[in-house]
C-alpha cells in the first residue's frame, strides 16, 4: 500500500532535498550579465527621439528566426505569471523560498537580454512586439482544469524548462548571427540547469508518493502545452517553428519527454500502487501513440516542403 500525502506533508518532506540542490544549483550556475550580450553600437534613435521608427528592411533576420525570437521571448515576458504560480505552489518559506526567488531572477535575465538584442538590432517590429507582450501578459498562464498543487507545478517546469532549451537553442542556429546565437546559448544552459533542479525534486516526490507523482505526470505529459499557450498567433508561430525544426513532435518526444522518463525510470519501478500502475499503463499507452503522430507529422511535413519547393521551381 502506497501513503498519500497532503502538499504540506510533501513541501516539509521534501525540503532537505530542495536545500541540497538548491546549494548544488548555486554552486555550478555561473553570472552573467544581459548587457555582455547585445551590439550596443547597432542601436539608435527612434522616430520619438528624432530619429526612424522600424521597418522591415532593417532586419537581418529571416522569418523564421522572427517568429521563433518573438514566441521565445514572449514565452519568457510571462515571468510574472510563473512566479506566481511557482510561489503557491511550492513555498515562500525556506529553501523553497529561496529557490523560487532565485530562480525568478535568472529566469528574468532571459527576457532583458532578448528584447534589448531585438530592439537594438531592429529584429522585430518593435511595436508590435509591445502590443503582443501587453496581451500575453494579462492573459498569463492557463492551464487545464484540474491542474494545481505542488506535484503538478514540477513535472510541468521539468518538461517545460526543457523544451524552452531546445527551443532556444535551435532559435540561436537559424538567427545566422553569431551573437544572436552565443546569446540564445547562455539562455539555454540557464534553463537546463533549472530543469535539473525541478527533475530532480520530481523524482523525490516519486520515491516519496509514488501514486501520487505518477499521476501528476501523466497528466502533464498527456496534456502538455508550450508556456506560450494563448500568445497572439501562438498557433500559427508554432507551424512555422515546427515545419523548420525549432522544436516538433519529434524533438517533444526524444529530447524531452523520453529522456526525462527514463532519468526517473518510470518503466522500470516496482514501488506502484494499482492506480500508479493504471496510470504508467496510460502513460506508455500514450508514448506509443506519440511515436505514431511524429512519423504522421513528418511526412505531412516532407509532402508540404515539397510542394513549396516544387512552387519556387516553378516560379523561376
Amino acid at each position: 500500500m502506497t501513503k498519500e500525502l497532503t502538499q504540506l506533508q510533501i513541501l516539509t518532506e521534501l525540503e532537505p532535498v530542495a536545500e541540497q540542490n538548491l546549494n548544488r544549483h548555486l554552486s555550478m550556475a555561473k553570472d552573467w550579465h544581459p548587457h555582455d550580450y547585445v551590439p550596443w553600437d547597432e542601436g539608435r534613435n527612434f522616430a520619438a527621439l528624432g530619429g526612424v521608427d522600424w521597418d522591415p528592411s532593417q532586419s537581418r533576420l529571416n522569418e523564421v528566426a522572427k517568429v521563433s525570437m518573438i514566441t521565445n521571448l514572449l514565452t519568457e515576458d510571462n515571468l510574472p505569471s510563473y512566479h506566481r504560480e511557482i510561489a503557491e505552489n511550492f513555498s515562500q518559506e525556506g529553501a523553497w523560498g529561496t529557490w523560487v526567488g532565485r530562480w525568478t531572477a535568472e529566469e528574468n535575465r532571459h527576457g532583458i537580454v532578448m528584447r534589448d538584442y531585438l530592439v537594438v538590432t531592429r529584429g522585430v517590429d518593435p511595436v508590435a512586439l509591445e502590443q503582443a507582450r501587453m496581451i500575453h501578459m494579462t492573459n498569463g498562464v492557463r492551464h487545464p482544469e484540474g491542474w494545481g498543487g505542488f506535484l503538478h507545478s514540477v513535472a510541468y517546469v521539468t518538461f517545460q524548462e526543457l523544451a524552452t532549451r531546445v527551443s532556444h537553442r535551435n532559435t540561436g542556429k537559424v538567427c545566422h548571427d553569431p551573437i544572436a546565437d552565443r546569446m540564445l546559448q547562455r539562455i539555454a544552459a540557464d534553463e537546463n540547469l533549472h530543469m535539473i533542479f525541478y527533475r530532480t525534486m520530481c523524482g523525490a516526490a516519486l520515491d516519496l508518493v509514488p501514486d501520487q507523482a505518477i499521476a501528476a505526470i501523466v497528466e502533464i505529459v498527456t496534456n502538455f502545452t508550450m508556456p506560450g499557450y494563448g500568445m497572439p498567433n501562438f498557433r500559427r508561430n508554432g507551424v512555422m517553428m515546427a515545419k523548420h525544426g525549432i522544436y516538433d513532435l519529434r524533438q517533444h518526444m526524444e529530447e524531452v519527454v523520453a529522456p526525462v522518463l527514463k532519468n526517473w525510470n518510470i518503466f522500470e519501478r516496482n514501488d506502484f500502487g494499482p492506480t500508479g500502475e493504471q496510470a504508467r499503463e496510460r502513460l506508455a499507452t500514450y508514448m506509443d501513440k506519440l511515436a505514431q503522430d511524429v512519423v504522421k507529422f513528418e511526412e505531412q511535413r516532407d509532402r508540404m516542403l515539397a510542394r513549396e519547393a516544387a512552387r519556387e521551381m516553378a516560379s523561376l
